[in-house]
This record gives structure tokens, C-alpha cells and sequence, in this order.
């Protein structure tokens, strides 16, 4: 299966057309080399803030208020783009309002068939706590593409083992990753997460990301990292994990990844953390020596 994440600069589209017609470009320019699944990142959906009035633009809470509109358009756009280009199109996410006035971060999962689904974040950032209106999700989800299973872990959530570990005892043996990331040390600890998962579980993982400045938004302004394709650290695999990375203004990290291969490995690795993953669940306490 061929693969892409995206390197996305943030743009600033004054409607929802021209934000729709670069999606387009940019996820028509990955099918045309192949692509099969694409992954775009985090709070993809805050670019469409500068659509609205200034006034709303620094506002965190009145811009996602105000976006609300365009969530039926946003569904419809890419539920479309995936049947039009024959692709899975993971759309980064939209914070979404729920039926108590808070939001959740949601990764949306569209399919060349007409599938849609979604998984919210599960672990909110110090930002996202101290935004008092974003709420993290409670479930965790795993998704079918071509017999295989895919898994979604929102940024942050890339850095927790138990949940992803979960999705991999599911049978997801690739990993999505939307990011958004402010610092080269918020880049660092994700891309840290990122490898540490694809190696535990022995799974491919993807991981898109934003880029650029865009100081007119609370959520977005400053955006830094590279998109990157994970495999494990083992036989027949990169040494050091990295099928495809982004550099200077490349816009898809693509790579192509092989199930089969994944699965084989096992009987030739050099470790096995996901076979010996329950080694580690037998001790309960520390004992401390003085």
C-alpha cells in the first residue's frame, strides 16, 4: 500500500472554495504518485479561521463557535475528494462541537467507498486544558482499508503506550497520526512517540504535520516539524525506522508499505517488544534498597 503524510503550510484562504480547491490540488498531486492513503494534520480546520471576522480570528473559543458552519461542507468535501480520487483520505481534524457546548478534537477517516468514521483525541496538551473548551474523547477506534487495519492517535496521543498498544492487540498495524506542533521540542517528543509505538508494536506509522506561521490564530500561529513514514527499527526495515521524511518545502512524505512483510519479521527480529510485551506486566511494585 502506498502511503503519504503531509508537510501542510498554513495558508490563509479568505472562503471555504479556495480552502477546497487547494485540498483538491493537493490530495489530486498524491494520487497522481500513486497514493492509496493520505494523512493530513491537526487542526487542519483552524486555517479555515481566517475566513471569518478579525475580531473572531485570535479567539480560540469564538473560532471554533463560528467554524460549526462549515462542518457539513467539511465532511461532504473530502467524503467526495476520497470517491472522485479512489483514496482513503484521513483529514486531519475538525473540533467539533458536542451537545454540551465543548468541543473535541476529531480525526476524520474517509474511505473510497463512501466510509466515513472518526476518532477524537484522547489526551488533551496544557493548551488544549487551559482553552477550558476543548474535551478529550472516550473511545478508541480501529478502521478496515483493503483487509488491513488502521489505527488514529490524535498528536499528544501518539506519546501514551496503553491506548495505541490496544488498537494494535485489535489487529491495527498502521498507525495515523495527525500533529500540530508549536516548538522543536513539541516536534521532538511527538516524533519520539511516534517511533517508540511503530517499535513496541511493530507497526508502520504516519505521522503529517502543519507548517509556517500563521499569527493571526490563537490555535495555529506558529507550526514546526516534519512528515514522516515509521516503520520498526529491525530486519528488512530502515535502521533506523524512517521509510519517507519531508525536508525544506516537500509537501507528502510517501512511502510504500508492506503488510506482509511486517508480519514476517517477527521470525527473524532481532527484538520482539510485541511479542514480550506482557513480560513487563508481571511485576506490580518496586522494591526500593536502601
Amino acid at each position: 500500500m502506498k502511503i503519504a503524510a503531509a508537510k501542510y503550510v498554513i495558508g490563509r484562504p479568505k472562503t471555504f472554495a479556495e480552502f477546497a480547491a487547494r485540498q483538491r490540488r493537493i490530495l489530486n498531486d498524491a494520487r497522481e504518485q500513486g497514493v492509496e492513503l493520505a494523512v493530513l494534520p491537526e487542526y487542519l480546520s483552524l486555517e479555515l479561521g481566517s475566513t471569518l471576522p478579525e475580531a473572531l480570528q485570535l479567539s480560540l473559543r469564538s473560532t471554533l463557535e463560528s467554524l460549526q458552519i462549515y462542518q457539513s461542507a467539511w465532511c461532504e468535501l473530502y467524503s467526495t475528494l476520497a470517491v472522485e480520487l479512489g483514496m482513503t483520505i484521513q483529514a486531519g481534524t475538525f473540533l467539533t462541537a458536542t451537545s454540551h457546548g465543548m468541543y473535541r478534537n476529531r480525526a476524520w477517516w474517509f474511505t473510497a467507498d463512501g466510509r466515513s468514521g472518526w476518532q477524537d483525541k484522547l489526551q488533551l496538551t496544557g493548551f488544549e486544558k487551559q482553552a477550558v473548551v476543548i474535551e478529550p474523547g472516550d473511545r478508541i477506534a480501529a478502521f478496515e482499508q483493503d483487509g488491513k487495519r488502521v489505527g488514529i492517535a490524535v498528536c499528544y496521543d501518539s506519546e501514551f503506550p496503553l491506548p495505541v498498544r490496544l488498537q494494535q492487540e485489535a489487529g491495527v498495524r498502521l498507525l495515523l497520526v495527525p500533529s500540530c506542533t508549536d516548538t522543536d521540542a513539541g516536534a521532538t517528543r511527538v516524533d519520539v512517540g511516534c517511533r517508540a509505538r511503530a517499535l513496541e508494536n511493530r507497526m508502520f506509522v504516519a505521522k503529517a504535520v502543519t507548517a509556517g506561521v500563521a499569527d493571526w490564530s490563537e490555535g495555529l500561529d506558529i507550526n514546526t516539524g516534519e512528515a514522516m513514514i515509521l516503520s520498526p527499527m529491525d530486519h528488512g526495515f530502515p535502521s533506523d525506522g524512517v521509510l519517507a521524511a519531508t525536508s525544506d518545502d516537500q509537501e507528502w512524505a510517501i512511502a510504500d508499505i508492506d503488510f506482509a512483510a511486517l508480519e514476517a519479521s517477527r521470525a527473524r527480529a532481532q527484538v520482539a517488544v510485541d511479542k514480550d510485551w506482557d513480560g513487563q506486566l508481571r511485576f506490580h511494585s518496586v522494591e526500593v534498597l536502601n
